[in-house]
């Protein structure tokens, strides 16, 4: 598993907008975005990800830089990586498209705790 600084989780924080829904969450020492229980941003050691609509999807993989997010043996589907280089008003604004993109689809079912 790729580190995760308090630097590059406070970044992630920064770029997560408050709204009603949303909540940023530890994963695997990490954190993730989440909006009505699903994750529309992640860190992965020090990439950013974000899950987009196919249009946007298109859209961001046509930046330099941009690739799969998650492990590189098993990337996590519909995901993108942000670019490395990218500004945090940039990265920013690919993460109010994940959240609009994700606040439209069903909230996601709580699993019920085996006992």
């Amino acid at each position: 598993m790729p580190t995760h600084s308090d630097e590059n989780k406070a970044r992630f924080r920064s770029l997560v907008t408050e709204a009603p829904g949303v909540e940023v969450k530890p994963m695997f020492g990490s954190v993730g975005a989440f909006v009505n229980g699903q994750m529309y941003a992640g860190l992965f050691g020090e990439a950013l990800g974000v899950k987009l609509s196919p249009a946007d999807t298109a859209e961001l993989a046509a930046i330099p830089g941009t690739g799969p997010f998650g492990p590189a043996e098993r990337p996590m589907g519909g995901w993108t990586s942000l670019p490395a280089a990218m500004s945090d008003d940039d990265a920013a604004a690919w993460f109010e498209r994940a959240l609009t993109y994700v606040a439209t689809l069903p909230p996601k079912a709580s699993k019920s705790r085996r006992k």
